[in-house]
């Protein structure tokens, strides 16, 4: 399994990245291909320390690496990354990795 994870820092303007994050980016991420799971996270992310400046962390499932990156070149895929660049936010960290069940 391969995982793409997203990090949003806190936005100047939350209500604004909220409405347009719900109303349109998630309808771009679930047309991406070979998309297996979308997960985002709810309420508050803090660290260990305490509050984190994250926002929001969304965290895409694919079958293999080679399907995340053909979802990433795909028209759908560059969509999706488009308007992820268009959310009133700065700093955003994207991962992509190979996972095993330990």
């Amino acid at each position: 399994m391969a995982r793409l994870v997203v990090i949003y820092p806190t936005p100047t303007d939350i209500p604004e990245f909220d409405k347009h994050y719900a109303e349109k980016h998630i309808d771009l991420v679930h047309a991406m291909p070979g998309l297996k799971k979308f997960e985002l996270s709810k309420g508050p992310v803090f660290s260990p320390a305490g509050a984190s400046g994250v926002h929001l962390i969304a965290t895409l499932h694919f079958d293999s690496m080679a399907d995340l990156q053909a979802c990433l070149a795909s028209p759908e895929g560059q969509a999706a990354a488009a308007d992820a660049k268009s959310l009133p936010v700065e700093g955003t960290q994207m991962f992509l990795f190979d996972n095993y069940e330990a």
